[in-house]
């Protein structure tokens, strides 16, 4: 569905943004593939590794609408992965989380919009289910953002849904690349900070994967959620750092002990799908009726039990020691 196509990334260089290119151009043919970003020299870097003829580089931020609507002249599919994501530095700097990952939001529907773009997907994040962090609040304003837009255009394009997964085995800024960097200086301990915490776990290449077969899914207004493991942070530590001491350092400002994709307040909204769930939208459409338990890929779903939760803590996976390094091994 992307060949021939124009798709644009916004924080296209992240983590992401890398994998998502480098998945589109072995194995689809877009027209254009468009990288919008801030960072002059991240975008000279990745150039100097992705340069086919269909690649274009956009500097801009998602805070200017106008550049926004520029960018998206003549786009068929957005991703938007930009965001503020690091939950202490959000707590310290409120406003320009909100200004990015909120009003950053509301900027991207109506470039969207504007310019008829066809599909919308942004990237969401567990912290949004039930926050307790500001990050996790504006992204969960986010979200409500992109539900809503669809009974904006009533039945007009673009469709908006949103992907909400976990902490990204290796991504910049995990606790992966900590650990490693720790080890690396010398150190003979990894700071813990609780030894109960869990997390959801997925590699890059699964997220892109994942957003990749949803634009395909998607009917809009959906919140796709997959279906992956959970680790615990001492078995992380365990996995990366083999016989040294763990010392147990306390829960940074705005962290969970666990992390919740599928609240139960809103299992009644909830659709099981063999490998993901569906939080489908607590409003309605006007004008509209859509049958979310029947996928566009022709996938059915099942209503989840009244307070059912997924949750990191209580999942019925949680990878070993020996898996986490797999998983890091296939990034």
């Amino acid at each position: 569905m992307f060949n021939n196509k124009s798709i644009l990334i916004t924080g296209g260089t992240g983590s992401f943004g890398h994998m998502y290119t480098k998945m589109l151009l072995e194995k689809y043919s877009p027209k254009r593939l468009i990288i919008f970003s801030r960072d002059e020299l991240k975008q000279f870097e990745m150039q100097q590794k992705f340069n086919a003829p269909c690649m274009r580089y956009f500097i801009g931020d998602v805070r200017d609408r106008d550049r926004l609507t520029q960018a998206f002249k003549g786009v068929d599919y957005v991703i938007h992965a930009a965001a503020l994501k690091q939950v202490p530095a959000a707590e310290y700097n409120p406003m320009e989380c909100i200004k990015t990952n909120i009003n950053g939001a509301e900027n991207v529907i109506q470039a969207a919009i504007t310019n008829g773009v066809e599909k919308v997907i942004a990237l969401s994040t567990d912290k949004a289910a039930n926050p307790i962090n500001l990050y996790g609040a504006t992204k969960l304003a986010s979200d409500k953002l992109f539900v809503a837009a669809n009974n904006t255009v009533g039945d007009t394009r673009p469709r908006f849904a949103a992907v909400r997964y976990g902490n990204v085995v290796g991504s910049r800024g995990s606790v992966v690349p900590f650990f490693k960097q720790h080890i690396a200086s010398g150190a003979n301990y990894l700071p813990i900070t609780h030894e109960d915490m869990t997390r959801f776990w997925i590699t890059l290449q699964d997220g892109v994967d994942f957003v990749l077969k949803n634009f395909a899914r998607m009917q809009g207004g959906e919140i796709f959620v997959p279906k992956i493991p959970s680790v615990r942070i001492t078995d992380l530590a365990a996995a990366y750092g083999a016989g040294l001491e763990q010392r147990i350092v306390g829960i940074r400002p705005g962290e969970k002990m666990h992390e919740i994709m599928c609240p139960g307040d809103d299992s009644h909204h909830t659709i099981e799908f063999d490998d993901h769930y569906v939080i489908t939208p607590s409003i309605k459409f006007f004008g509209k009726e859509i049958n979310y338990r029947l996928n566009k890929l022709g996938e059915r779903g099942r209503d989840v039990p009244m307070g059912f939760e997924y949750h990191s803590g209580n999942n019925s996976h949680f990878l070993t020691t020996a898996e986490i390094l797999a998983l890091d091994g296939g990034q």
